[in-house]
């Protein structure tokens, strides 16, 4: 099957599964939050990339989810999504899209499932591409003393308590983590569980952080059709009630 047609196939069936949940097609539930992003700047080798060398704090936009929306308490494909507001310059967020994976070499680029949301690193799965280096990104959640499960309603409850704290880290495919952020979650959003700001990592990244090539032609055309599917089930409106602000994060 040629590249379009399986960016077709794909666009429909996420368009279809959309529009049948009234949500993205996978994470369809999630909790919305606040968040603060610290570059805390250079240690070590630069990593050739202006925004990871240098000094910065973020407001941030942070969605946590169950990748499949089983009910609980079945584990799922938990999902962290951050858009890191004017990380490239006023009005050029970044996007992060991360899935429960492995700190492990073999295992990064797989997602794992898992009920506690602080249980394991979220990966990108993706290599990206770093200052010219195929990297894997990932954000390695600081325990508490009680698991956390990944549900909406004890993810909230967690946040009451306090927040959620994650240093963001980068490895070649068999190298070691290396941090360049903390990630801090904040506040939990009153707005419902079905509702995002839209994450699309192809359309916000960063001259030097951008996704690499695998699946570079499908997983746009899923965006695409999940975004569509919400917007027909939506009646033509997006999640915030504006035309074409629909989601693109599956």
């Amino acid at each position: 099957m040629s590249g379009s047609l399986r960016a077709l196939g794909t666009r429909t069936g996420f368009r279809w599964l959309a529009r049948m949940r009234r949500a993205p097609a996978f994470h369809p539930e999630g909790l919305g939050c606040t968040g603060e992003l610290v570059m805390p700047g250079l240690s070590g080798k630069p990593w050739g990339v202006p925004w990871l060398d240098g000094l910065g704090r973020y407001e941030c936009a942070v969605r946590l989810s169950r990748g499949a929306g089983l009910p609980p308490p079945l584990p799922d494909w938990l999902g962290l999504a951050v858009r890191v507001q004017d990380a490239g310059g006023p009005g050029h967020s970044l996007d992060l899209l991360l899935t429960g994976s492995s700190r492990l070499p073999v295992l990064r680029h797989l997602p794992l499932p898992r009920g506690d949301a602080l249980g394991g690193p979220y990966s990108t799965l993706l290599t990206y591409r770093v200052g010219g280096r195929g990297m894997v990104l990932a954000a390695f959640p600081r325990r508490r003393l009680r698991p956390v499960h990944g549900s909406p309603g004890p993810l909230r409850r967690a946040l009451e308590r306090g927040p959620l704290v994650f240093d963001l880290r980068a490895a070649e495919p068999l190298g070691r983590w290396r941090t360049f952020a903390v990630l801090t979650v904040r506040s939990p959003l009153p707005a419902p569980t079905r509702s995002t700001p839209g994450f699309d990592v192809y359309r916000n990244s960063l001259p030097g952080l951008e996704p690499g090539p695998g699946l570079a032609t499908v997983r746009p055309a899923a965006y695409e059709g999940s975004r569509e599917g919400r917007s027909r089930a939506s009646g033509g409106l997006g999640t915030h009630g504006t035309p074409g602000s629909g989601t693109s994060d599956t």
